[in-house]
């Protein structure tokens, strides 16, 4: 079935009405908990179900009334065009499978480590308090924790919202690459998941796990805890490889409806060259506060660690593991890598089998 273009370029579509006043909703909760609470980290508890909720909604189209049955149930107006709620798209339907399980890892990890506990809040956010005029910190609390982050969250569910009203007949082979890719993607993010929590754990206790997941049973050392953060692993390739992993996963789904069969015929309908490329906003807007986050976080890890954290940040590529050889190889031209991994590693480099 040819898509329907017209419900994108005329006018914004009657399928983001509910989505919208949904995440004006929960802005406005987050907002005003945080300000009952003092806790600012309310988006952070919801942070795992808003892109399913978001993905869910599109995905599942034809299953919502015209109408809202009670407050904050999801409906589809009646403006949209029939087809789009007459038949489920295959595409869409495998986005949702794929969001749903990164929900079911993020919802472990973040459960494991006690961040559902409604008196938790992001220890950033108190060194944040610290260092700004409390004024300054609501405007931050409402412009950016409350609204920015719900509306990155919104924006997330928008590549599903395409690939619906696309409509394809059956699943294309880019769509079955890309969902390998996105499996990959998520099992390598739960790895790294892991292997941090495991590190966390021995620095914690000084006891190994006897009930490690696969790819977390890394016999952690005395050196290892002492350095005070992780350095092997997946760890040794990327200084966070969990945020690689979750910036990649985003990417690849803006990708579906891009390396659609159907996108060109879609595309030819758009007014201007940039807008067949508008579904990489979300992905894009993600990378772009995961960048300036760990900035922050990493300015945090330098003043704790100053000079084997600054070590690291020479030794290993912020995200992308492929330049972490690179890294090695520029030090070793310097005449600094032995030094460099010593700092790193805390063991000998031929020990921890560091060649890259």
């Amino acid at each position: 079935m040819a898509p329907l273009p017209f419900t994108f370029y005329h006018g914004i579509s009657p399928t983001f009405q509910w989505p919208v006043k949904f995440c004006l909703y929960n802005t406005a909760a987050a907002y005003i908990l945080s300000v009952i609470t003092g806790n600012v980290s309310q988006v952070d508890r919801v942070w795992t179900f808003l892109p399913t909720i978001y993905t869910a909604y599109y995905a599942l189209l034809p299953l919502w009334p015209n109408k809202p049955r009670l407050f904050f149930f999801p409906y589809v107006p009646e403006t949209v065009h029939p087809e789009v709620v007459q038949k489920y798209s295959p595409r869409a339907l495998l986005m949702f499978a794929l969001v749903f399980i990164w929900m079911c890892r993020l919802s472990y990890n973040t459960w494991r480590r006690g961040l559902f506990n409604p008196n938790d809040e992001d220890y950033r956010w108190a060194i944040l308090r610290q260092k700004i005029p409390k004024w300054l910190f609501q405007v931050f609390n409402l412009v950016f924790i409350a609204f920015i982050q719900n509306v990155i969250l919104f924006l997330l569910g928008v590549p599903t919202q395409v690939a619906a009203v696309q409509q394809p007949d059956e699943l294309s082979t880019s769509d079955y690459i890309l969902a390998v890719l996105a499996l990959v993607d998520i099992a390598a993010e739960f790895v790294a998941d892991n292997q941090q929590y495991s590190f966390q754990t021995y620095k914690r206790t000084g006891v190994h796990e006897q009930n490690e997941w696969p790819g977390a049973r890394i016999k952690w050392t005395a050196a290892d805890a002492k350095r005070g953060f992780v350095t092997r692993g997946l760890w040794a390739w990327s200084r966070h490889p969990n945020f690689f992993c979750e910036q990649s996963f985003w990417v690849i789904i803006n990708l579906f409806p891009l390396l659609a069969p159907e996108w060109p015929r879609h595309s030819s309908q758009s007014v201007g060259s940039f807008i067949p490329l508008w579904p990489l906003l979300p992905s894009l807007v993600l990378c772009t506060l995961f960048f300036s986050s760990t900035l922050f976080t990493e300015s945090i890890s330098l003043s704790k660690y100053p000079e084997a954290y600054r070590a690291y940040q020479q030794r290993v590529s912020m995200f992308v593991p492929f330049l972490t050889p690179l890294w090695g190889l520029i030090l070793r031209f310097q005449g600094k890598k032995e030094e460099v991994d010593r700092l790193v590693y805390g063991q000998d480099p031929d020990q921890q089998k560091k060649s890259q």
